[in-house]
């Protein structure tokens, strides 16, 4: 699946994006027929610690899913929107299912 990563107000080091990488790829085994995912990284200047900001929009035939997650670390965040997508393609995929 081809990722493609914006970093606002920071700039990501490779852990990060590789990081992101994996996760998605997991994403990917619950829904074969994703064509393209955009990430959104932000920072927040807030003086609370939960401002990392993280915004998963993924493709799919007709139909495209947007997941958005606050936390304290990226890491927390794109873990928290990759189970939520997951969720969302599995009902996805089940509603397929019934349809056909």
């Amino acid at each position: 699946m081809k990722v493609n990563t914006q970093s606002v107000n920071f700039n990501a080091d490779r852990k990060l994006i590789d990081f992101l990488q994996n996760r998605l790829n997991k994403v990917e085994t619950f829904y074969s027929k994703v064509i393209s995912s955009d990430v959104y990284m932000k920072v927040e200047n807030t003086s609370s610690k939960v401002n990392k900001i993280v915004e998963i929009k993924i493709n799919v035939p007709r139909d495209k899913f947007i997941v958005k997650k606050q936390c304290k670390s990226f890491e927390e965040a794109v873990d928290a929107a990759c189970n939520s997508l997951e969720r969302r393609l599995i009902k996805q995929k089940e509603k397929l299912r019934v349809q056909a």
